[in-house]
């Protein structure tokens, strides 16, 4: 498969193009509502699949199954990445308004730090062909785990990285709107906002260590890699607005996901030395796991509505007063002292306490 510059090129404008017309409709912070939500993913949907027609016009129809079998694959594990944020934001009690603009930077570092992996992939097993090995091997386990872990739950208290940000880095106790830094007596402070940011990046680096490799067992063309994962990250946000209500009714996707991540690692196992698996079978497979998976846990849980997560009974978080947003201090000019002109200045405004670890 040969794409010119001008076809990466092509593809990197209009994911630019589609993350600007994104920020631009939800400039303001407010509480998304399912509907939109809705209209949003059917959006990128949209978009994802008319990019996989192309390919299939452009380049036939085996790298046209190639791609949607990956779409299909990173769209499927995305949704557990989805439960996962449900978990974090309402454990830190970050405010719903606020959630859109950390999910649009946590997607932006997804794109970036994916790309980079695809990259590192592709040369790996372009140098080192066994690695392959390596691969179908560690989805087969991550496969089983999945299983026999399934009913289990991240514990954001537990994340190691947060606990490193939170003893490095400065940070105030209170959302400040949609603030990631602040400035408060002279010091940048992070805001929780920010400590939630880097959970959330995170917790996708976590999810692309299966992810990538279960891709590359259905195309080793990195710009089919790369483009599946884009346009399936893309609609992240908007399913999280979408979806993270109903988690409780997906009780057999985390199964129906394992499934799907042994059947790939069997796959590329086959492919190395043995026999190659036409995508047109693989593609079914992926198909029928996902949607049994679906459609019986949704046959299980009917007649259950949208149910939110219930929040924690002492947040560590909390939401920034409007006396403790007026006396904020511009955050690139430094504190000049007694006579400076600042906001809430001439009243004596102390800064936030910096906030400890939790536990």
């Amino acid at each position: 498969m040969h794409v010119p510059f001008w076809g990466w090129a092509a593809v990197l404008a209009v994911i630019v193009v589609m993350l600007a017309i994104d920020l631009l409709a939800h400039r303001r912070a407010h509480v998304i509502a399912v509907r939109e939500a809705a209209a949003w993913s059917a959006v990128w949907v949209a978009t994802g699949v008319a990019f996989g027609a192309l390919v299939w016009w452009r380049y036939g129809a085996e790298l046209g199954q190639q791609y949607f079998a990956g779409y299909l694959i990173e769209k499927s594990l995305a949704v557990d990445n989805v439960f996962v944020w449900a978990i974090v934001f309402t454990y830190f009690a970050v405010p719903r308004e606020y959630q859109h603009r950390v999910l649009f930077l946590g997607v932006l570092g997804a794109l970036v730090l994916r790309g980079g992996f695809i990259a590192a992939g592709s040369v790996l097993i372009a140098t080192f062909s066994w690695v392959l090995y390596l691969f179908a091997a560690f989805l087969v386990y991550t496969g089983v785990r999945m299983v026999r872990h399934r009913d289990e739950h991240v514990d954001p208290t537990s994340s190691r990285a947060l606990r490193l940000f939170r003893r490095w880095v400065p940070m105030t106790d209170a959302y400040h709107g949609q603030r990631l830094v602040v400035r408060k007596g002279g010091i940048v402070l992070a805001t929780p906002l920010l400590a939630v940011l880097v959970l959330v990046e995170v917790t996708d680096v976590v999810f692309a260590v299966d992810s990538i490799p279960a891709i590359f067992a259905v195309t080793d063309e990195a710009f089919l890699v790369f483009t599946a994962n884009a346009f399936a990250i893309l609609g992240l946000r908007a399913m999280y607005f979408l979806l993270a209500d109903l988690m409780h009714r997906f009780v057999y996707l985390k199964l129906g996901l394992a499934l799907v991540l042994v059947w790939v690692g069997i796959k590329m196992l086959l492919k190395v030395d043995v026999l190659y698996v036409p995508t047109t079978v693989s593609l079914a497979v992926i198909t029928t796991i996902l949607t049994v998976s679906v459609v019986a846990s949704l046959r299980a849980t009917r007649g259950q509505g949208r149910r939110a997560l219930a929040p924690v009974t002492e947040p560590p978080f909390r939401t920034a007063t409007e006396a403790e947003l007026a006396a904020l201090e511009p955050l690139w000019r430094r504190r000049r002292g007694p006579s400076d002109d600042r906001p809430g200045a001439q009243e004596g405004a102390e800064p936030d306490p910096v906030s400890r670890p939790i536990g």
